[in-house]
């Protein structure tokens, strides 16, 4: 497979204004750890090797377990999860599969761990995520 168009040289002001969210991201309330479950399971449904390779790297750098890694495809199966982390992971889902909406339960269910603002970041993350693997899909970044 080989790589199209880089967006970094041919946008450089598109990219650095994505590259904003990422770096507002770093400074949130979002526990690292979290947010990198975040980014895994978005890349998961959406197939950014690319995204998944760097942020299961990312997560195990900062602590996160192989166990963790390999069942969060399957996270409502496994008590290795918080009930925070599934109802952040709930929320990823339907965000990144917003044809089928974010239900008001998985909503609800969110909002029980995190105050507004705290939750606003969330969501941006997630929607973040989204959009880096989609750039990384549209423009074939490969692995390796």
């Amino acid at each position: 497979m080989e790589t199209r168009i880089n967006i970094k040289k041919a946008e450089p002001a598109a990219y650095e204004a994505m590259y904003g969210l990422e770096k507002y991201l770093s400074n949130t309330k979002i526990d690292p750890i979290l947010l990198e479950l975040i980014k895994m399971r978005a890349s998961q449904i959406n197939g950014c090797a690319f995204c998944l390779n760097m942020h299961s790297t990312d997560a195990r750098k900062i602590g996160e377990t192989e166990q963790r890694l390999y069942l969060l495809n399957a996270w409502r199966e496994t008590t290795l999860f918080t009930e925070k982390e599934k109802a952040v992971l709930a929320l990823t889902e339907e965000v990144t599969l917003i044809s089928k909406h974010v239900s008001d339960e998985t909503y609800r269910n969110a909002s029980r761990f995190f105050n507004e603002q705290h939750l606003a970041q969330v969501i941006m993350a997630i929607i973040t995520i989204n959009a880096w693997n989609r750039i990384a899909i549209a423009t074939k970044l490969i692995v390796g």
